[in-house]
Formats: structure tokens, C-alpha cells, sequence
């Protein structure tokens, strides 16, 4: 270390902080981290600690093929061993693009030393033509303005520009977003720090409070077991319900509760999130953007809120309780622009935007151990549906076919995809939100039934199923699935249900072939081999659970 040129004092048994770094060019949401990474070590050098900067994976989800989601497990493996490997005494976690945020706290739960989230912000609200448009949302909106002619190609150039204006991630409440929320929510972010925009100067502000704050936990031995309690998590659930939260939480938040072992079900999130008032009117679901949030009050404006529906004694990163955090946050309309009317972005408790429109966990025979969707994000008429299914057996199969002028689809079609789960993809990728079919937007059909064991971007809209349990690949009943047959949708009622009879199913399923896997080596065929299902956090299975921090043997 000495090479480094660092001086005796440093070298005094002082807590050394790793700095885990998910900086990179090829991951936009997380391209200012590195000047996020000086914050921090400014602050740990003040409380006395000695911080040292390391690098992890970095998943890009805009960039990197086939899914992100296929790498968040080894980014939580490359966590989990640099931390247990290295003198370490305690770590900072810098997150920002969807994945980067669940998998860092997943490896860092397995070693469980004291560890301190700081994720990178949301980008600055994006801007076209004189409206605000949100990152993701607004691609999806756009391109079927453009598939259906009614916007040229250079105004989606244009409009792209404007969406991506700052450094940050999505500032809708896409994956990233909720994700940093879900982080706060846990407890494991200090408070506010969720929606502080990326290049804001309170984002650096905080981040180096963080690393003040790491190196007292060391102190203290305060760590992720201690904080990622079941209330934590009944309060992460509660808190994504109220935000209008990405269904990859889902996920996310059942794979970090495996690696402390805290027993989580998809019913305990479906009981938790029912009733919770929709308070935050943000795009996908509404219409404002992260930025609007913070200036609104951000996430603990929101929990203050709930507060009467959290477990308030839950303890977090600050040592305090969530209530105790919470306790001084105010709720604050906001207009954007001086003498203009205030909107309330964050609504009261008393006048929610509706009741219980968090994720929707639904069971029947087309998903025996579930499926879910984004209810705030749906379509009210669409909730209760009854449709003949067009199934496609591929993501590819279906971008085929779906500007073909005759395909034989309708706006009460139930569009149905598999064999897009974690091991047949493999990774679940974010094509559940599939596009509606040019003859139909053409039309002005704006929202389809569709039914997948896919994931969909937490900034998509519509009335979407996903995460079918079991997968088709592995012969879930969504494999068996005919265009043709019809299948009815329940949200209210928690029920999916294929009207094909219990003979036919089982007929179809002695005629049924598994897909020939899609690698034989590297990581994907770990994966493949070992990944859980969407009900259990897609870990993987040896992965589960924690190890601790100890090394015993020795490198020299």
C-alpha cells in the first residue's frame, strides 16, 4: 500500500472503508460515480476512517446484451468476494442503473460487514418542446407515435436529446428510482438521499456525510443483519406501493431477503401492499419526474405519510429508527415555476391518487406460484378481461409479426409470450411490455392484456403481466398455452386463469418438449443451471444465504 504513497498514520488500525465502485462508460446511469467517490472519501478521511476505492461490474441496462438482469447475480458475487477477500472493514455501496443497486447489496449481505448504500440520482428532468418527458416512459410513447406515423424521425432524435440531458439515471420511477428508494426504504441509504438529483450539489453533500457515517457503524458494528430485519422489508414493500414502484422490486427484494435469510413470500408483498394509498404522482403511473419528487419532499415526505402502516422501530444506516427519520419531513406542493398553481406531487394521505395500486400478486392455473402486475400502471378497463390469447413463442417471433397488416389480433386479444423467463431467455428480460401491433395503434389502441414470464421496465405502462411462475422453459403452464384459448384476467380478484380444461393441460403437457438450453459454457450456463424462479429473487440456488466476512486460510 505504501506504493500508493499513503503515510504512516494511515496504517494505525484505523476502519478501513471499501469504496465499492460500479463506474462506467458503458453504464451512463452511473458515469459520475467516480466524482461521487471523492465525496465519499472526503468524508470517511473526516470521522478518521481510510478509504479505499475498488471497482465491480458494472450493468449497463441500455447497453448490455441479452439483460442485465442475467449479470446481477455475478456483480453480487464479484461484491460479496472482493469485500470478504480484501482487510476490509466496512463498505460504502455506489449504485445507480437498475441491477447495480439490488446486486451490491446482495453481495454485501452475504459478508455482512457494516455497509452504507449511496446511489448516483436521477438525471434532471428531460425536456421536449416545451413538456417535460420522462426517461424510458416516453421512449415507449414515442415509438409507437413513430410505428404508427404520427411523429418523424428527427423529432425522436430530438426528443431522445432532451430526455437524456444530465448525468443520473432514469428520473422516472423506473427500476433505478424505485430501487434507491427500496435502498432508503430498507434503511440502508441515509434519509433523502433517494430522489437528490444526480448533479445536484446536495448529492455530493450527502455522499460525503455517508462516509462520516460508514466509519462510526464500523464503531458500532452495526451491519446489514441488524437492519435488514422482516420489517424492513414489510416496509420496503409498503413504501414501493405508495410510490407507484417498479415490479422488478419484486425480485429484487425477495433475493436480498434470501441472502439474510428473512422469510418472504410473494403473499406476504401482495397482503402488505394491499390498502396502501397511492400517494406519488410520477411518470409511469402519473406525471411528474424524480426531480419534482425531491423538491416535493422526496421518500421520507412519503413514509411520513404511511407512517401509521410502517414498523416505525425499524432501524436504519443512521442509527436511528425510521420513524425518528422521518419525523421532521414535510410534505411540499409543488409548481416548478414561480406564481404558477401548485401541484402535489406527493398527495396526503386523505387524497391519494387510489387505494391499493401497488404490484398485484395473481395465482390460478396459468401461474400456480404466481405472477404480477403493476396495477397504477394498468388500465382501469382492463383489469377485469376475458380475451382469446395470441401466443408467440419468442420475443423475436413476435417482433416479426407485430407490424404485419394482417395479423389476426384485436383490442380484447390477449397477447401471450414465453419462454422468456430466467433460464429460458435466459436472464427474464424486460420484453413483457410488448409493443401493440401497428394495425391497432394505428387506430388509437394505446393498451393490450399481455401475459409473459418476462420482466418489463420499471418506466413501462400498460396491463402487463409478468413473471408467470413457473417459466415455460421449465414447463410451467404457460407453455402449454394455444392461440386460441381464453384466459381471464381478475386483478381485483388476484386470478389467472387459462379455460382450458384439467385433461387438455395434461395433454398438452405429456406432448410438451423442453427448449434445447441456449449455451453450454461461462456464466450462462451457471446461471441456467442454478438460477431460482421469479418467485424466489431469480438467485442463484448455492447463492442464498449468507457466509460472513472471516477468511480463514492464509494467501502467503
Amino acid at each position: 500500500m505504501r506504493a500508493q504513497g499513503f503515510s504512516d498514520e494511515v496504517f494505525d488500525g484505523r476502519p478501513v472503508i471499501g469504496i465499492c465502485n460500479t463506474w462506467s462508460e458503458l453504464t451512463p446511469c452511473n458515469a459520475h460515480l467516480r466524482r461521487l467517490a471523492e465525496s465519499v472519501k472526503r468524508g470517511v478521511w473526516q470521522a478518521g476512517g481510510f478509504p479505499l476505492e475498488f471497482p465491480a461490474m458494472s450493468l449497463g441496462e441500455t447497453m448490455l446484451r441479452p439483460t442485465a438482469m442475467l449479470f446481477r447475480n455475478l456483480l453480487s458475487m464479484d461484491v460479496e468476494e472482493s469485500l470478504r477477500g480484501n482487510p476490509i472493514d466496512g463498505a460504502i455501496l455506489l449504485t445507480g442503473c437498475d441491477k447495480t443497486t439490488p446486486g451490491s447489496i446482495m453481495g454485501a449481505a452475504s459478508v455482512d460487514l457494516p455497509t452504507l448504500v449511496v446511489t448516483g440520482g436521477p438525471m434532471l428532468n428531460g425536456k421536449f418542446r416545451g413538456c417535460d418527458i420522462g426517461s424510458g416512459t416516453a421512449v415507449w410513447r414515442f415509438t409507437q407515435d413513430r410505428n404508427a406515423g404520427r411523429m418523424s424521425e428527427e423529432d425522436y432524435a430530438a426528443a431522445e436529446s432532451g430526455m437524456s440531458r444530465s448525468n443520473g439515471h432514469c428520473m422516472t420511477m423506473g427500476t433505478a428510482s424505485t430501487m434507491a428508494c427500496m435502498a432508503e426504504a430498507l434503511g440502508l441509504q441515509l434519509t433523502g438521499s433517494a430522489a437528490i438529483p444526480a448533479v445536484d450539489s446536495r448529492r455530493y453533500s450527502i455522499a460525503q456525510q455517508a462516509g462520516q457515517r460508514i466509519v462510526q457503524m464500523v464503531h458500532e458494528d452495526l451491519k446489514p443483519s441488524d437492519i435488514l430485519t422482516r420489517d424492513a422489508f414489510a416496509n420496503a414493500v409498503r413504501a414501493n406501493a405508495a410510490i407507484g414502484g417498479s415490479t422488478n422490486a419484486v425480485i429484487h427484494l425477495l433475493a436480498i431477503a434470501g441472502r439474510v435469510g428473512v422469510e418472504l413470500t410473494l403473499d406476504d408483498m401482495d397482503e402488505w401492499a394491499r390498502g396502501v394509498p397511492w400517494l406519488v404522482d410520477l411518470q409511469p403511473s402519473g406525471k411528474y419526474l424524480m426531480e419534482d419528487f425531491y423538491y416535493a419532499g422526496g421518500l421520507p415526505a412519503v413514509m411520513k405519510e404511511i407512517l401509521p402502516l410502517l414498523k416505525a422501530d425499524a432501524i436504519t444506516v443512521t442509527g436511528k429508527s425510521i420513524g425518528e427519520n422521518v419525523a421532521r419531513a414535510e410534505r411540499t406542493d409543488w409548481s416548478g415555476q414561480e406564481g404558477q398553481p401548485a401541484h402535489p406531487v406527493i398527495r396526503p394521505v386523505g387524497n391519494p391518487l387510489g387505494s391499493g395500486a401497488g404490484t398485484a400478486v395473481l395465482k390460478g392455473n396459468l401461474a400456480p406460484d404466481g405472477a404480477v402486475v403493476k396495477q397504477s400502471a394498468a388500465s382501469e378497463r382492463l383489469l377485469q378481461h376475458r380475451g382469446k390469447a395470441l401466443v408467440f413463442s419468442s420475443i423475436e417471433e413476435y417482433d416479426k409479426a407485430v407490424d404485419d397488416p394482417d395479423l389476426d389480433v384485436d383490442e380484447d386479444t390477449v397477447l401471450v409470450l414465453q419462454n422468456s423467463g430466467p433460464r429460458g431467455y435466459p436472464g427474464m428480460p424486460e420484453v413483457g411490455n410488448m409493443t401493440i401491433p401497428r394495425k391497432l395503434a394505428e387506430i388509437g389502441v394505446d393498451d393490450m392484456v399481455r401475459i409473459s414470464d418476462a420482466r418489463m421496465s420499471g418506466t413501462a405502462y400498460g396491463t402487463v403481466v409478468l413473471h408467470v411462475t413457473p417459466e415455460a422453459a421449465v414447463g410451467g403452464p404457460l407453455a402449454f398455452v394455444r392461440t386460441g384459448d381464453w384466459i381471464e384476467l381478475d386483478v381485483p380478484g388476484r386470478r389467472l386463469h387459462l379455460d382450458v380444461s384439467d385433461e387438455e393441460l395434461a395433454k398438452r403437457r405429456a406432448d410438451w418438449q423442453p427448449p434445447a438450453a441456449p449455451t453450454g459454457r461461462g456464466w450462462a450456463k451457471l446461471y441456467v443451471d442454478h438460477v431460482t424462479q421469479a418467485n424466489q429473487g431469480c438467485d442463484l440456488d448455492f447463492l442464498i444465504g449468507k457466509t460472513g466476512s472471516a477468511v480463514a486460510r492464509q494467501s502467503h
